[in-house]
């Protein structure tokens, strides 16, 4: 489904990433969300690719990159974990300063990469996502139901590692045919491979261990960044879906921008008229947004 990219086994110190890779220029890293894999970037990273040098990763945990075992603080799955692992595997790749995009969960190792690593992020776009300490802020009735993976899979195991192992199709249908998007955007053969990766014991407890960790590290992780005035110093686009729940729960905040302007200095951003998979749905706008976004002089 990424004809012509290069498939390669990274590794990044803790851990052993999969990526993909293909084109010529300014690196630019690609992070998928939840229930997907890098395969969500299929029709945005070959647009990409004619300018940049693109590299789409599965993040630890997802995927086909390898399962780290976890501990009782979740450490090894905080999204600080994931985005030294992205370090890494640039670096590896040649690349010690590149932008980065992230959507969905990508989305939240991608802004910790840039408050983490700020001299290794050129430009930082963050899609359909806001900053972890500040949904969970926020968090009321609407969130518990209409985000339910944060709360579900947060939950001590077993639980949710036997429920999503139950029934991996019915995880990933409920994602891609409820959350705002078409269900013809993703077909037979990317739902087989989201569901392939929910098969695997080790991969789900992986996963609910990386939501485990939104719950608890990501939270401290933020809430120290914010009291200590840590900011975003790159560039910062935010793309968000107009038809889902960014553009209208946070309205009373000003919205997605206003709660991204709290971090970084430089943020622009505005809504694209599709779901939540809005890569995958609206691949040209998305791509379109990107290029003009990590094109721009810095």
């Amino acid at each position: 489904m990424l004809d012509g990219f290069e498939s390669a086994d990274v590794e990044a110190g803790e851990t052993v990433i999969f990526v993909r890779r293909a084109g010529s220029g300014p690196p630019v890293l690609l992070l998928h969300g939840f229930p997907q894999t890098h395969l969500m970037w299929r029709a945005v990273a070959p647009r990409l690719a004619g300018r940049y040098t693109v590299v789409c990763a599965d993040l630890r945990g997802y995927g086909r990159s390898a399962c780290p075992p976890s501990d009782s603080d979740h450490a090894p799955y905080a999204k600080r974990a994931m985005a030294r692992d992205m370090v890494a595997v640039m670096e590896r790749l040649g690349f010690s300063r590149f932008s980065v995009a992230g959507h969905d969960r990508g989305g939240r190792v991608a802004y910790r990469l840039a408050l983490d690593h700020p001299s290794r992020v050129e430009r930082l776009a963050v899609l359909d996502v806001l900053p972890t300490g500040t949904v969970w802020e926020r968090a009321d009735a609407r969130f518990a139901l209409g985000y339910w993976p944060w709360s579900l899979l947060a939950q001590p195991e077993p639980l949710p590692e036997r429920l999503i192992g139950a029934a991996p199709e019915a995880v990933v249908d409920d994602a891609l045919d409820r959350w705002g998007s078409p269900a013809a955007v993703s077909g037979p053969e990317v739902r087989a491979a989201y569901v392939a990766a929910l098969r695997d014991p080790a991969r789900v407890h992986a996963i609910c261990e990386e939501y485990r960790a939104a719950a608890t590290l990501d939270r401290l992780h933020d809430d120290a960044d914010h009291k200590s005035g840590r900011r975003i110093v790159c560039p910062l686009l935010a793309l968000w879906s107009a038809r889902g729940a960014l553009g209208s729960w946070y309205a009373d905040a000003g919205g997605p921008l206003e709660l991204w302007r709290a971090w970084g200095d430089r943020v622009e951003g505005h809504a694209l008229d599709a779901g939540h998979f809005f890569p995958e749905e609206a691949p040209a706008e998305t791509a379109d947004a990107l290029d003009r976004f990590f094109a721009a002089p810095s």
